[in-house]
């Protein structure tokens, strides 16, 4: 028998290191020729390493947050004869985790005609990683019953929506057990350029209150009057109304480079869309979003979002942004204090649309009560680039276009 050292290859793009984010064999498993080993993670993108031999696992080179150095031993495997060393090449990028979708598992093959007293056929391998089969085990679950991604491997997030939809899989009344989850890959990524923008921002958030009662009422309209063309979120029009407002407030839609002591303000709007994905916060961007209408905003936050979840999205829709925005969709909130996405210098926040009493003109001079919809907008800013004055005059700017949403469509 002979050991093989796969060290790990050169990714390309001058990456110096990468991160084991998951290992799918352990020690003492048999592996093919082209089996997976591991998911490494470097600043481009996710890649899952592949074996260049069959044999068996006798040492890994790290522990899932690892961070090892391009040419350090990645695994050891056991294998018999000799074989060549192969070239270190760089494989082909994978996509991130897979969405959080319902898949069905595949139906088994027909069992085969057996003599009563013959042996039953052994269960296929359910495809999960070791961290996986360990908290299945603990929880009591069968991970034959857990429908896996479209792989056909399962991850912690198809054990979740097993957990959500099965609530009585364990004893009842018992406690679930603790749990110590390692903070990699993604969720370290997202944890350390959220301590670094809070680490060197000054932020400072304003929130104001804007009546929405006639732009809700236009957009029931237009997705009346123009179903075929899909359905209107107020997600394009907030974004409508930031692209319209921004010309006059340069300093909103603008990156600091701390460092150089630079502020570049933007003429174009490529705006972030924070979108919360299986695997964490993700913030693809959307390009040029001033030439977009509605539709094409409301096309292009679909797709995005989507990519992103389903973990289909390119490295290069992941960058780039000037502005972003954040919203929590049907679960709001009154008012929020996003943090900004570094180095831009802001970020905007709509929050929940809840119907209020409000006193309104009554046509003759004073007033009466009225039910209207109403929203708070949020607003955090980099105080070293945007003065107070500047964000609350931004904010009002937004207010009047989206109190007025005709404006919106001159």
């Amino acid at each position: 028998m002979t050991r093989y050292t796969f060290r790990l290859p050169d990714i390309g793009e001058g990456i110096a290191e990468a991160e084991i984010v998951a290992w799918h064999v352990a020690v003492g498993d048999v592996i093919a020729e082209d089996g997976a080993l591991a998911d490494v993670m470097t600043d481009k993108a996710t890649v899952e390493m592949e074996s260049p031999v069959s044999g068996r696992v006798v040492e890994l080179g790290g522990e899932p947050g690892d961070r090892i150095a391009i040419g350090s031993p990645l695994v050891v495997i056991e294998i018999e004869g000799e074989v060549a060393a192969a070239p270190v090449a760089a494989p082909a990028p994978v996509a991130p985790p897979p969405p959080v979708v319902e898949a069905a598992p595949l139906p088994p093959p027909p069992a085969p005609v057996a003599a009563p007293a013959a042996p039953a056929a052994p269960a296929p391998r359910v495809l999960a990683s070791p961290a996986v089969r360990a908290r299945a085990r603990d929880l009591g679950i069968d991970l034959a019953r857990v429908a896996p991604g479209p792989d056909g491997r399962v991850r912690h997030a198809d054990l979740d929506r097993f957990i959500a939809y099965n609530p009585g899989h364990g004893p009842a009344g018992a406690a679930r057990p603790d749990e110590t989850i390692k903070v990699i890959g993604l969720r370290r990524r997202i944890a350390e350029n959220m301590a670094a923008s809070k680490r060197h921002i000054p932020h400072f958030s304003y929130v104001e209150e804007i009546d929405v009662t006639e732009l809700e009422a236009l957009r029931a309209d237009l997705n009346s009057a123009h179903a075929a063309r899909g359905k209107l979120t107020l997600l394009p029009f907030v974004i409508t109304a930031i692209c319209r407002a921004v010309p006059d407030f340069p300093m909103i839609n603008a990156r600091y480079d701390d460092e150089a002591g630079v502020v570049t303000r933007h003429g174009a709007v490529h705006l972030g869309l924070a979108t919360q994905t299986p695997g964490g916060l993700m913030v693809p961007v959307i390009r040029d979003a001033q030439g977009l209408n509605l539709w094409q905003l409301a096309r292009e936050i679909a797709r995005l979002a989507e990519a992103a979840r389903g973990g289909t999205i390119a490295a290069a829709e992941l960058s780039g942004s000037t502005l972003t925005v954040t919203s929590l969709g049907p679960l709001g909130g009154v008012a929020t204090t996003p943090v900004i996405n570094r180095p831009e210098v802001a970020i905007i926040g709509p929050n929940r649309i809840i119907e209020r009493p409000m006193f309104v003109p009554d046509g003759q001079g004073g007033e009466r009560v009225a039910k209207r919809k109403l929203m708070n907008l949020s607003i955090s800013c980099d105080h070293r680039v945007v003065d107070g004055w500047d964000a609350a005059s931004f904010v009002q700017a937004l207010r009047r276009l989206m109190e007025k949403p005709a404006l919106l469509l001159v």
